[in-house]
């Protein structure tokens, strides 16, 4: 096939002939480096290849042939168009009228060149149409009186019937619509008329979009057809050609299958590993790696160490097959008590320190001893002494008694014990009492137990070898979360299999036309994912997380003493208002005084320790100013400026 611009390629394309295989023969190339605009393509360069798959009619453009005006046209118009043709064509218009007289027509008759024609008057321009009104004497010679009419004038011009030329009458054929028009070969090249278009004649300039698939484009390519472009058709000779389409983890995921499916690497996101696995330094360009399906369970645990000066972060999925034990957890405010108490749930602690209560603001806020055991009852309220409602937590005191009480002997413990409150905003320590020594599975602390929960690993997961979890002497399961992941083999490794999330490593593979067997038996998985510290709090600020809401600030302590303070402040200030006519004191010059203060120091300390001990205010002796031998200082006037 010789090369053909784009738009007539897809004007005479058959679409039952696709798909078709087109080589670039002139590229086209958008300033700038866009390589689309509102998704077309817009840069092919010479000698790319196209897999046309399909061809949509986008709009079709219809043009004034006198004046070039267009008008776009939606593809589903609903106008008939007749088409402008006749029988044959004539050498000379004497040709044409002969056969008008001849054939009994009346005049006048349409009729077109389709060369140019040059008058005095006015150069026709090819397949211009042109009414035929009558044949007369014009300047002497037998002339056809024409009439050539536009949307600004109409011209008559006198055409002798010599004037030699290709002409065509012009008869309408019978109403097609628009889809039948552009099917039809035969009519791409005529002249059409609408009569609800508002002029004589036009022409139709189909406009198309190509849906192709191109090298290394990882989605289907949109190109138009009005790309100026010269392609010519290669399908013959391109079957053996195949055309590599990158895929994305997340696309793969999409897709559903069909797995095991082999691929290799095309690109690795950039920036630091999110994980700190042994597989990360693997996923290199290059790298084959086989895809066996969705992971299940789809949930995960985050989880922290505890007990050691900078903690670790790990991602734990719910196949984890280690044993737990639970661990008392650590309480540093009321308000994480309210917190972690759950309906049904017992919440019995122990106090670490001890504390000092204050039932004048607060009714029955009593003193705690470090030692002191409370069974946590929910929340309440009570009211202040300043004629507020404080938020509290509702407890019991209990007694002594330790170890493991029968349920009936907790019952009469719970009736003869103190009720206490304890403000929200109260920071003392707590420690929870727990004699749980069972042990459980992950799935089954999850689903009995709220998270966050303190927990030790007791017995390590059999199915994965480097289990590290229970070197630690605890472990904070702070929340589950739900991501699907992809089961993943290295090709280069057999024996390694991980879990990737495509939401947070969404790596750039290619299939591969390898069909890779599934192992014997189970797909040995790792279990338990080591994370970056920024990665960690990323997971736990993230919008999907927002199903587990954070509390809300606990409330702050009600201070009473700053208020007492203030106003003080205020009885300061306006003891400070020193009037005019009463005597104010005088000060004793420093050096004056040192000798007295220093003349017994056996006294010193005695006389601070009694001061201390009194707390009582120090009291200023008013001097004589008539004293001789002592030297005051006036400061009424600098006292008076400051204030």
């Amino acid at each position: 096939m010789e090369p053909a611009s784009l738009q007539d390629f897809v004007c005479a394309l058959d679409p039952a002939s696709l798909p078709r295989v087109l080589r670039v023969c002139s590229g086209v190339y958008f300033q700038g480096s866009i390589y689309e605009i509102s998704g077309n393509e817009c840069c092919l360069s010479t000698g790319d290849l196209i897999k046309v798959t399909q061809i949509r009619l986008s709009k079709v453009v219809c043009e004034n042939p006198g004046t070039g005006q267009t008008i776009e046209l939606d593809p589903s118009f609903k106008g008939q168009f007749s088409p402008l043709t006749g029988p044959r064509s004539y050498g000379t218009l004497e040709e044409l009228v002969s056969t008008l007289i001849q054939s009994s027509k009346q005049l006048p008759i349409w009729f077109m060149s389709t060369q140019r024609v040059n008058t005095k008057a006015k150069v026709v321009p090819a397949e211009q149409p042109l009414m035929l009104e009558a044949v007369e004497m014009y300047l002497g010679t037998c002339s056809a009186r024409c009439v050539l009419g536009t949307d600004t004038e109409v011209v008559v011009l006198h055409l002798p019937l010599s004037t030699k030329g290709s002409f065509w009458e012009l008869e309408t054929g019978d109403p097609r619509t628009l889809q039948q028009v552009l099917r039809d070969p035969a009519l791409k090249s005529l002249l059409l008329t609408c009569p609800v278009l508002p002029w004589r004649f036009l022409t139709l300039k189909p406009q198309y979009e190509i849906q192709a698939i191109m090298h290394m484009r990882r989605t289907v390519v949109s190109i138009p057809s009005t790309l100026e472009v010269d392609v010519e058709d290669v399908t013959a000779t391109s079957e053996h050609i195949h055309f590599i389409q990158p895929l994305m983890l997340s696309e793969v995921l999409v897709r559903g299958g069909p797995f095991p499916l082999t691929t290799e690497i095309l690109e690795v996101p950039d920036g630091p590993p999110n994980f700190l696995s042994p597989w990360v330094g693997s996923l290199r360009k290059g790298q084959r790696l086989c895809i066996y399906g969705l992971a299940s369970p789809l949930w995960r645990v985050l989880a922290s160490t505890k007990g050691r000066k900078v903690p670790r972060y790990f991602m734990v999925s719910g196949a984890y097959q280690g044993k737990l034990r639970r661990r008392p957890r650590e309480f540093s405010t009321a308000y994480d008590l309210l917190g972690a108490l759950q309906p049904g749930q017992p919440l019995r602690v122990v106090a670490m320190k001890d504390c000092e209560g204050d039932e004048l603001e607060v009714p029955g806020f009593t003193s705690l001893a470090m030692g002191d055991r409370l069974e946590v009852l929910g929340p309440g309220q009570v009211h202040g002494a300043h004629n507020e409602d404080i938020d509290v937590l509702m407890c019991h005191r209990l007694n002594d008694q330790a170890g493991e009480e029968e349920e009936e002997e907790c019952e009469e413990e719970a009736e003869d014990a103190e009720q206490i409150v304890l403000p929200l905003y109260f920071s003392g320590g707590f420690v929870e009492e727990m004699s749980d020594s069972r042990r459980y599975s992950l799935a089954d602390l999850t689903a009995q137990f709220s998270l966050p929960c303190e927990v030790k690993v007791v017995t390590k997961d059999t199915n994965l070898p480097a289990d590290s979890l229970p070197s630690f002497p605890g472990l904070r399961l702070e929340e589950k979360i739900t991501e699907p992941f992809l089961v993943v083999g290295l090709d280069s490794e057999p024996g390694m299999y991980f879990e990737v999330a495509p939401r947070w490593l969404d790596l750039t593979v290619v299939e591969v036309d390898e069909q890779p067997g599934w192992p014997a038996g189970p797909i040995p998985v790792a279990t338990v994912e080591e994370l970056t510290d920024t990665f960690y709090y990323h997971l736990r600020k993230l919008p999907a997380f927002d199903s587990q809401p954070p509390p809300p600030r606990p409330p702050k302590r009600q201070d009473h003493s700053e208020q007492k303070k203030q106003s003080s402040q205020e009885r300061n200030l306006k003891s400070f208002q020193v009037p005019e006519l009463q005597q104010p004191p005088l000060l004793p010059r420093l050096k004056k005084i040192l000798p007295e203060v220093t003349k017994d120091k056996s006294n010193t300390y005695s006389k601070v320790s009694a001061s201390k001990r009194g707390l009582q205010p120090t009291k200023f002796n008013t001097l004589d100013p008539n004293d001789d031998e002592h030297d005051y200082e006036e400061v009424v006037e600098n006292f008076q400026k400051t204030l």
